[in-house]
């Protein structure tokens, strides 16, 4: 089924669906119901032959009609080869009815000899249906004698089954994956795919291409058709705005690249890197490299400019707004959050339990024996190493190991751990004490609570699918509200973190355009009535149609087409419009609904359309670090620029083709985090109960850590340890003068623990674990992994 959409020029049409040819993206009709006299989008050369006879026009095909000469050289590579594809698949169908005719007149003709000759019919079962053939079976069909590397053999009619033909064929392919070290899932890639049939439909004598042919020219080529498939992009920045996101890193060769990428609503586009190894990167310097994309884009076309918060960003932000006032600059959501997550692990009570849960993942697979026993009690389930630049995986680590709190606990005090060398060991003791320690998974679940709302928000604001500027004022709202009912709204336990989290909202995170989304959200503009009278919220509004519109003019037309949209008058108040409010997408329900108030929809669909952070940059380094390998560390930044351009915007466009515009986000307003994750029965008090190690029986955790002495002091002064060192030296030395009766003048013996030594006096007796800060900072530092691609969709 297709459908006609109304194109930027006035009165035109293109057709639109599953179906439509390629070709229509560059040609209209003026009759929608007459798809026969197409106009050239680019010379408006209108020819009578249909799509066909438009796309011969654009392609340059001499004989029915004449050539386009202001068709783009990438919207031009783009149609040759979706022709060339439709020319070889129906080659390929061409050749195998060919050789199915032949078979068929081969049997006619035995027949006929059978007949002549007066011989009788031989009975024979009916033969199954024919399978159809692939033009790689009809390669080994044509030819007796197969010829790959050394084998040489005459074939029998059997060798040419398709069961045998297809084994020979992808056991190549495979030994391809096998010797290059290719890994399985290429194999679902769609190119792979299309790269077999492409193969296939050559036939015979494909010779491959060259080194230099993979390297300069074929390169070129899929570099200009990636242009061309990104072609639609422009006339969406035109019509809705985009952001641009912009963000830094150091590569393997410790240069740094500073990545530009756009995001509108066609889909996040890498635009372009640039080598700044020559320069320091100071805000003035950022400015003017963000100010020069702009005007590569077009100041016209951009909502936004969306950076990390570096102090260099900053800057570069408020210079650009002072200049371009008709456009924001807007830190990126998800590392304010990072930011936001990060202050609150430095409370006291969250700092411990984070340590400690990095000293015990660290040790368990540290130790091969005691990670051989983990994966025995968790049936194989790994637990979650956190990243440094990172700090919502801390999040992932203590989500994990609460959720394998029975099987750890049952490793720490199973027979095999118990009678293991490494139990006896002073961090396997460490290790011990911690798991058994319940003050240790209490500590886990209130982090759990503090931060799990929090990582919700992340997430929301991190994913590429769907746009969060409508949605992350009221994400936030409601972090705060499952915080307070995960504490059964005992402010004593959270008001630290509110107080981290409002100060952070306020100095960073609120902006203008988070309050027009939320706004102009219908979802919850009409059931939350208190919106409209919000200071804050209307004063973001009207300062968002002040900058976003071209004129004084228009924005006094805005604002009066505002009202129409509070009291739901006309195409707002419909019944569909209603019932769709929660249903559909908000920029979707604007375009739907909002005819009536042109300029306000054109605003709300350019507000609503806009993404929240720049994690596209950040997941570009990931692509950047695939291609950039220890084995292809020469390549020059041109090369290496082109094919980041080519790998990254095609695997968006993929993805982009897969999403869903219909649905709105859902922010769980039924359920709060607490309940959905499961983080542990509370008491009245807000505190977890105590659990019992077998049910129907009065023996807790608690009992056993008392028994196990897991919760005995396992601390010693500095005094205590050097009376102990000192006793230590002094049986040494009375036993060697005893054995020798030699006066020994000093023999000090090395003894555990480590002593941490600071400036601090004497008298002043400081706690300290047995084996010491520094050694825990080195344990840290040998399994900690830099996870530059952490996302969370």
């Amino acid at each position: 089924m297709t459908t006609s959409s109304e194109t930027p020029q006035s009165g035109m049409f293109k057709p639109t669906g599953d179906n439509v040819d390629l070709a229509w993206q560059f040609n209209s009709v003026k009759d929608k119901n007459n798809r026969k006299k197409v106009t050239c989008d680019f010379c408006q050369v209108e020819t009578s032959g249909g799509i066909t006879r438009a796309r011969q026009h654009q392609l340059g095909i001499r004989g029915d009609v004449k050539s386009c000469r202001k068709i783009p050289p990438d919207c031009k590579l783009l149609l040759q080869t979706d022709y060339d594809e439709k020319q070889a698949l129906k080659d390929g169908i061409l050749n195998e009815m060919e050789v199915q005719i032949d078979d068929d007149v081969n049997d006619d003709v035995a027949e006929i000899r059978r007949i002549r000759s007066g011989k009788r019919a031989i009975e024979a079962p009916l033969p199954a249906a024919k399978k159809t053939k692939g033009p790689l079976d009809l390669m080994f069909m044509k030819k007796a004698e197969l010829k790959l590397g050394k084998d040489k053999r005459q074939t029998s009619i059997i060798d040419t089954c398709d069961k045998e033909a297809r084994a020979r064929t992808v056991q190549y392919i495979a030994r391809f994956f096998y010797t290059n070290g290719i890994a399985f899932n290429v194999a679902r890639s769609k190119s792979f795919k299309l790269m077999l049939e492409a193969v296939g439909n050559y036939g015979l004598h494909l010779k491959p291409p060259s080194y230099h042919e993979l390297r300069v020219p074929l390169l070129e080529k899929e570099l200009e058709y990636t242009k061309a498939l990104l072609n639609g992009h422009q006339l969406h920045r035109a019509k809705y705005g985009c952001s641009i996101m912009s963000d830094g890193w150091t590569d393997r060769k410790n240069r740094t690249l500073i990545n530009f990428l756009v995001n509108s609503t066609a889909g996040t586009m890498f635009v372009k890197s640039i080598d700044a190894s020559a320069y320091m990167k100071t805000g003035i310097k950022i400015f003017e490299l963000l100010d020069n994309f702009v005007e590569e884009i077009g100041e016209q076309n951009i909502v936004q400019v969306v950076t990390d918060n570096g102090s260099n960003y900053v800057l570069a932000g408020k210079l650009l707004t002072a200049k371009r006032p008709h456009l924001f600059w807007t830190p990126c959501a998800a590392h304010c959050l990072d930011l936001m997550l990060e202050d609150i692990g430095k409370i006291a009570k969250v700092k411990m339990v984070i340590q400690k849960g990095i000293s015990l993942v660290g040790f368990i697979y540290n130790h091969t024996l005691a990670l051989n026993i983990m994966r025995k009690n968790t049936g194989n389930v790994e637990l979650v190493r956190h990243g440094v630049t990172r700090f919502a995986t801390t999040f992932l680590t203590l989500q994990r190991l609460h959720k394998q709190k029975t099987n750890l606990r049952k490793m720490f005090t199973s027979e095999e751990w118990l009678k293991s060398k490494a139990a006896n060991d002073p961090k396997g003791k460490k290790a011990t004490r911690i798991v058994l320690l319940t003050s240790f998974w209490n500590d886990i679940i209130y982090t759990l609570k503090v931060m799990g709302p929090l990582v919700q928000v992340l997430r929301l604001v991190d994913n590429e699918k769907k746009p969060a500027m409508g949605y992350i004022y009221a994400a936030m709202i409601k972090a705060k509200e499952d915080i307070r009912k995960a504490f059964n709204e005992q402010a004593s336990k959270y008001i630290d973190v509110f107080a981290i989290i409002d100060e952070r909202w306020k100095c960073q995170l609120h902006h203008p355009l988070h309050a027009a989304g939320y706004y102009l959200n219908p979802k919850y503009f009409y059931s939350r009535p208190k919106i409209e009278n919000d200071p804050i919220l209307v004063g973001g509004l009207h300062l968002c149609i002040e900058i976003l519109s071209e004129s004084h003019q228009m924005s006094d037309m805005t604002t009066t087409q505002l009202s129409e949209y509070k009291i739901a008058n006309g195409l707002f108040g419909l019944g569909g419009a209603i019932r769709q409010r929660t249903t559909l997408a908000p920029a979707e329900w604007w375009k739907t609904y909002g005819a009536q108030t042109p300029l306000l929809q054109l605003l709300a669909i350019k507000v609503l359309s806009l993404t929240c952070s720049s994690s596209g940059c950040e997941r570009n380094w990931s692509t950047f670090e695939h291609i950039h390998s220890k084995k292809r560390s020469r390549l020059e930044h041109k090369r290496l620029e082109d094919l980041v351009f080519v790998k990254y915007n095609q695997a968006l466009k993929e993805r982009y083709d897969c999403r869903d515009v219909i649905d709105p986000i859902v922010l769980n307003d039924d359920n709060d985090y607490i309940n959905e994750f499961e983080v542990g029965d509370l008491g009245d008090d807000g505190e977890p109960v105590e659990e019992l190690v077998y049910a129907g029986d009065n023996l807790t955790w608690t009992d056993v850590a008392n028994a196990s002495g897991a919760n005995e002091p396992v601390v010693y002064t500095r005094r205590a340890a050097k009376e102990k060192a000192t006793a230590s030296a002094s049986r040494a030395i009375a036993q060697e003068t005893i054995s020798k009766e030699v006066v020994v003048e000093e023999y000090v013996e090395e003894v555990e623990p480590i002593y941490v030594e600071d400036d601090e006096e004497e008298e002043n007796e400081e706690y300290i674990e047995v084996d010491g800060e520094d050694e825990e900072e080195e344990e840290e530092a040998d399994y900690v992994e830099d996870d530059d691609d952490f996302s969370f969709l």
